[in-house]
């Protein structure tokens, strides 16, 4: 096939310059992003359509790189759809008066919780003043009394009935500390003394002894009886303070059941159980209790009524439609809530009016933004969100507890309903690793929407570019942007992409720019920024990062680092490489050496023999390889060792966007032709000898040039680049005005044969019908070498073979 010479890039394709025209024609627009963002409609659709579908799983997962614009989007995308659904309720943890350590959940409509809680707060006052009325009303006392009266009565008529019982059995009743007692009487009617008693005959003593038996039994029954109606009026007494409490207090329980009972049944019960306990503890509200808290779990509190507050978990009166959170740290406790404790008598207590909401209740009815990085680095985090999403419930409970060395009292409060869309926002490997290896993760996240770093540089995007940054101007205060300024950040913007035909989707970066140039032109005192403003601001920001790269130009401009960009040398040539810095990136040239010798290890590739290439580096030697046995090896065995090398490389090295040049240092070792050390190569090769696009080629050839430009311009230094990679092309003023003055070249290849031929000025050679290279060309001067090499090693290795016999016969037999 007839190879062509490489085509030298005019100064017009070095880049894609922005005319300032189209931002003349649009300056009044200003770029709202209400229903968007510029240049991305996948994501755009993917996630509108996950915020309009509510069945389970529809969860969002946006994946970008940073500063493509998902946080700022999908907080506008929920604000949005949330503006137009309904407030979701209230909710409220109460004390469970049947299950103390189970506090329950009461859901009310929006807003009605705070009310709710100052209704019961105003409530319990209230009963406390009717039940202290109540009781201290001159009724109450006027029962009780009555009561009491009766009561003892009856006591008199049961103490006087067994008194004259024991009497007419000769006894006297004596009440004395340990109870009553039965004391015989004499002849007399008085108490028998204890020697008139021992003076008595046998007979006559047991006879009082036997009815002092009989007597002290019937003391024992009265003494019963009497106390049966000392319970009996005790709890005539309690019964009197319930019905008075109750009586009290029923109005109230009323108006209040009135009141909410609507709403919820759930209210009613727990009124209906409050109105119980108040009745169950009147001496608390009576003011008879000192100790006052009667909780389940007693802690101490200003209020004595704890157990009858109202926990208001979540409160939606200030909300308007659904609920949007950001949760920015979520932690466990963060996203599900907590119950915090207090310390009393040494140890730490908790109720239901400790539990504090999570990120997940403050959402539920709406929306909750999260970022998938922080919620996986949070211990605990990810897998409490998935089983709140599994169970669609919230479930308040503290971890770690089993690990404390004392134990603390516990409550459980009860789960509260889950309806929460979750967009979570991550990086695409993020993902691609919890699609793999996390099987629930699918089941939650079935909307994917994918933000591009990029989008195509059409006349509607730039329009809204513009727009773009006169919004940033407008939002934040600064000064106005010049048409030809604008044009500046849409190259900037394009160079971003490497690619003239795309834009950035980074805005972060872009704004960065847009308010840099802005504080370049208030240093001048300027009212507009100007182009040379963003001019400014890009360099300033090089400047400001490219520290090592000046110590890279200085070591090549020195000597330390050995670049050659003039004269002629066999088996060597200029490749480039790009350092990367991780807030910079930079093109440097690295000297490519290949020596060929005798021998059949192929090629040698010495980062690889010492670890320091990595896989695609490698790749590319061994593609190579296989390329120069295409070439030369369709007669005979590929006879050579070649050894290539990236001289002065004391890191490691990767990518195969040297192979070219490696390849061109092996053929110019073989073919024994010198190689321009004034053009650099980049460029990888396939095993058909097409030559391939690479990464960072403007950083590549502006990093050559500087080094040409420290040594010397001479007007024949340039860059092969591949063809394929033309349209990468934004390099930078400087560069390009050099190109226009003849002073440095850029030139485009599709085939390693027109490299070849423009580097060494020799054809590269077709083979003919004989299956031989012409010998002035240059693979058949390769060739022609092989075929020698070939030759001596068949030599070589047929007389290292005669030795070796003949190395045997001499050899003596052992005798064996």
């Amino acid at each position: 096939m007839a190879n062509k010479w490489p085509r030298e890039l005019r100064p017009s394709e070095l880049g894609n310059r922005c005319s300032p025209e189209i931002f003349a024609r649009e300056a009044d627009t200003v770029y709202s992003d209400s229903d968007g963002i510029i240049g991305q409609e996948r994501a755009v659709r993917s996630v509108k359509f996950g915020l309009e579908v509510s069945s389970p799983g529809y969860n969002i997962f946006m994946s970008g790189a940073p500063g493509t614009g998902k946080s700022t989007f999908a907080r506008a995308a929920m604000q949005q759809k949330a503006e137009n659904l309904k407030t979701p309720r209230d909710w409220c943890y109460l004390y469970n008066f049947s299950e103390p350590n189970a506090p329950w959940a009461l859901s009310l409509p929006a807003g009605r919780g705070s009310v709710f809680k100052a209704d019961m707060e105003e409530f319990v006052e209230d009963a406390r003043t009717a039940i202290v009325n109540e009781f201290e009303g001159g009724d109450f006392e006027k029962r009780r009394t009555g009561i009491i009266e009766q009561f003892q009565r009856k006591t008199t008529e049961a103490l006087q009935e067994i008194e004259d019982r024991v009497r007419e059995q000769g006894f006297a009743l004596q009440k004395g500390t340990g109870g009553f007692a039965s004391i015989p009487l004499n002849e007399e009617g008085k108490p028998m003394s204890n020697d008139e008693f021992q003076s008595l005959d046998t007979e006559q003593r047991r006879e009082i002894e036997d009815k002092g038996t009989d007597v002290q039994y019937e003391i024992r029954k009265a003494v019963r009886q009497v106390r049966q109606l000392e319970k009996e009026v005790k709890a005539s007494i309690r019964d009197l303070e319930k019905t008075m409490g109750s009586f009290a207090i029923k109005p109230l329980v009323e108006q209040m059941q009135e009141k909410y009972c609507d709403f919820s049944d759930d209210v009613c019960k727990y009124l209906d159980d409050v109105h119980d306990d108040i009745v169950e503890h009147l001496d608390q509200f009576k003011g008879d209790d000192s100790e006052g808290e009667v909780s389940v779990v007693p802690r101490k509190r200003t209020s004595s009524f704890a157990r009858y507050q109202v926990n208001l978990l979540v409160n939606n009166a200030e909300t308007t439609g659904a609920p949007v959170v950001e949760e920015t740290n979520p932690t466990y406790y963060n996203l599900l809530g907590k119950i915090e404790y207090e310390s009393s008598m040494g140890t730490l207590v908790t109720d239901h009016t400790l539990i504090q909401a999570g990120a997940l209740h403050r959402a539920n009815g709406g929306f909750i933004l999260l970022r998938a990085e922080d919620v996986l680095v949070n211990a605990l985090s990810w897998e409490a969100l998935k089983r709140s999403l599994n169970n669609t419930n919230v479930r308040v409970e503290n971890i770690g507890e089993q690990y404390r060395m004392v134990p603390t009292p516990a409550i459980r409060p009860e789960p509260i309903p889950l309806d929460v869309k979750v967009v979570m926002i991550g990086s695409p490997m993020l993902y691609y690793l919890l699609s793999t290896y996390d099987e629930d993760f699918r089941k939650h996240f079935k909307i994917k929407a994918g933000f591009d770093i990029r989008m195509d540089r059409t006349d509607e995007y730039l329009a809204q570019y513009g727009g773009f940054v006169r919004t940033v101007c407008k939002r934040d205060n600064l000064l106005p942007f010049d048409p030809a300024a604008i044009a500046r950040i849409v190259d900037y913007s394009s160079r971003l992409t490497e690619d003239q035909t795309k834009l950035s989707a980074r805005f972060n970066e872009v704004v960065a720019i847009v308010y840099e140039s802005d504080a370049w032109a208030r240093s001048e005192d300027s009212d507009l920024v100007l182009d040379e403003h963003v001019n400014q601001a890009v360099k300033e920001k090089i400047y400001r990062s490219n520290l090592v790269e000046d110590h890279i130009r200085e070591a090549i401009d020195r000597g330390k680092i050995m670049v050659d960009t003039e004269g002629e040398i066999v088996g060597q040539i200029n490749g480039l490489s790009v350092l990367n810095l991780g807030d910079y990136s930079f093109g440097h040239p690295s000297r490519i050496t290949a020596n060929v010798y005798l021998g059949d290890e192929g090629v040698v590739n010495v980062e690889r023999q010492v670890k320091m290439s990595g896989s695609s580096h490698s790749k590319g030697v061994f593609i190579l390889a296989s390329y120069l046995a295409s070439l030369f090896a369709h007669d005979k065995p590929l006879s050579l060792s070649a050894s290539i090398v990236f001289e002065q490389l004391y890191g490691g090295i990767d990518g195969d966007s040297a192979s070219t040049a490696e390849l061109y240092a092996i053929l110019s070792s073989l073919a024994d032709v010198p190689l321009p050390q004034s053009i650099a190569i980049t460029g990888s090769i396939s095993q058909k000898g097409q030559v391939q696009p690479i990464g960072g080629v403007n950083q590549k050839i502006e990093g050559f040039y500087y080094a040409c430009k420290a040594k010397g311009l001479t007007g024949d230094q340039g860059v092969l680049i591949p063809e394929t990679n033309t349209d990468n092309l934004m390099l930078n003023d400087e560069v390009v005005a050099a190109v226009e003055e003849g002073k440095f070249h850029v030139w485009a290849v599709q085939d390693v044969r027109e490299a070849i031929e423009h580097l060494t000025g020799m054809p590269a050679g077709e083979r003919g019908d004989d299956g031989q290279y012409p010998p002035d060309t240059v693979f058949g001067r390769a060739d022609r070498r092989l075929q020698e090499m070939a030759q001596a090693l068949r030599k070589f290795s047929d007389s290292s073979s005669d030795d070796e016999k003949e190395s045997d016969k001499e050899t003596p037999s052992d005798g064996k």
